[in-house]
């Protein structure tokens, strides 16, 4: 089992940056596939990255695809999302999730309580 805490959220400018932090507890962070997923209010849950156990292989939404990067540090237990050229439709609880698969957005079991990010236009 892993405990995710998300940091970094905030409010921004559309065209701005953030970048979330996901600090993973346990000594099996390197086992899992890590990803973001967001939800805006009245909208379902949206699986905006993935990156597998090692940070060879990733997986984008279209919607941030070329404005989003997903990284990790295993050696630091964390998770990252770098967001440049935000927009206002970018708002949302952003969480981080922990699971076996990085591109099946099924696949995700042990969730973070949620940092929110507001873009203002």
């Amino acid at each position: 089992q892993v405990q995710l805490v998300e940091s970094g959220g905030g409010l921004v400018q559309a065209g701005g940056s953030l970048r979330l932090s996901c600090a993973a507890s346990g000594r099996t962070f390197s086992t899992y596939a890590m990803g973001w997923f967001r939800q805006a209010p009245g909208k379902e849950r949206e699986f905006v990255a993935g990156i597998n156990w090692s940070g060879g292989y990733t997986y984008y939404a279209d919607s941030v695809k070329g404005r989003f990067t997903i990284a990790r540090d295993n050696a630091k237990n964390t998770v990252y999302l770098q967001m440049n050229s935000l927009k206002p439709e970018d708002t949302a609880v952003y969480y981080c999730a922990a699971g076996s698969d990085y591109s099946d957005p099924g696949r995700f079991r042990y969730w973070g309580q949620g940092t929110q990010v507001t873009v203002s236009s």
